[in-house]
C-alpha cells in the first residue's frame, strides 16, 4: 500500500518534477514499500502532545494558500483518538482567515516543530470549527488550566496522513523555560556546554 501522504502530495506534476530531478525511482520504492501512515501512533501522540508550536495551512476561495502559526502551552494540541487531533482556538487578532477558509474547504496541513530534538511531523487532514454551544464538553477538554487566553472555538482535524521528517536543516533551539530546566540539571548543563562549544567551534 502506498504511503498515505504520497497519495495526497504526489500529484502528476510532482511526479514529473521527481522524474526530471532523478528521484522518481526512489520515491516510487518508498510508495510501494513503506506502510500507509494514516493514523496516530503512540510515537505520534507523544510528539503531538509535547509541542508548543505548529503551523497550519488552509486554502481560500481564491485558491491562495494561507499559513497560520499556532502556539500555546505544551499539550494544547491534543489527540482525541487515532484519527483525530484538536486544539483550542485561542482569541487572536480576530481576522478569522483560517476559520473562513475552513468553511469553504476543510483541507489543512500541519507542520509540527520540536526544535529541542530537531523533530518535525507533518499532518494532512480535514478540519472543522466547533462552537462552545454545540459541544461544551469538547471545549472543556481542550482548555488549558492556568493559561490566560480566551478560548473562542475548537478546531477538530480528522487525520488523513502523517509523515515524519529527518532533522536535516532544522536548527536546534531552546525556549527560555527549557534552558532554565536544562541549566538546573547537571547532565543538562553539561549538554548545554557541549552544544555551545560545538556551535562556537571554527568550521574547517
Amino acid at each position: 500500500m502506498a504511503r498515505a501522504f504520497s497519495t495526497i502530495a504526489y500529484t502528476p506534476s510532482v511526479r514529473r518534477v521527481q522524474e526530471r530531478n532523478g528521484s522518481r525511482a526512489m520515491n516510487a520504492r518508498l510508495e510501494a514499500d513503506v506502510p500507509a501512515h494514516d493514523s496516530v501512533t503512540a510515537y505520534d501522540k507523544a510528539f503531538i502532545e509535547d509541542v508548543d508550536t505548529f503551523f497550519m495551512s488552509s486554502v481560500g476561495e481564491t485558491g491562495w494558500p494561507y499559513v497560520q502559526h499556532r502556539g500555546g502551552p505544551r499539550g494544547f494540541l491534543k489527540v482525541l483518538d487515532e484519527h483525530t487531533v484538536a486544539f483550542a482556538d485561542f482569541a487572536g487578532n480576530r481576522q478569522y482567515i483560517s476559520a473562513g477558509n475552513l468553511e469553504h474547504d476543510g483541507r489543512v496541513m500541519l507542520i509540527l516543530m520540536d526544535y529541542r530534538i530537531r523533530g518535525r511531523v507533518k499532518i494532512w487532514g480535514r478540519a472543522r470549527m466547533v462552537e462552545r454551544k454545540d459541544d461544551p464538553e469538547l471545549l472543556a477538554r481542550l482548555e488549558m488550566p492556568g493559561y490566560r487566553a480566551r478560548v473562542e472555538h475548537a478546531c477538530v482535524i480528522t487525520v488523513e496522513a502523517l509523515d515524519i521528517n529527518c532533522p536535516q536543516h532544522i536548527t536546534q533551539r531552546f525556549s527560555i523555560p527549557e534552558l532554565a530546566e536544562l541549566a538546573a540539571d547537571p547532565d543538562g548543563l553539561a549538554m548545554l556546554r557541549e552544544l555551545i562549544g560545538t556551535a562556537q567551534a571554527p568550521t574547517q
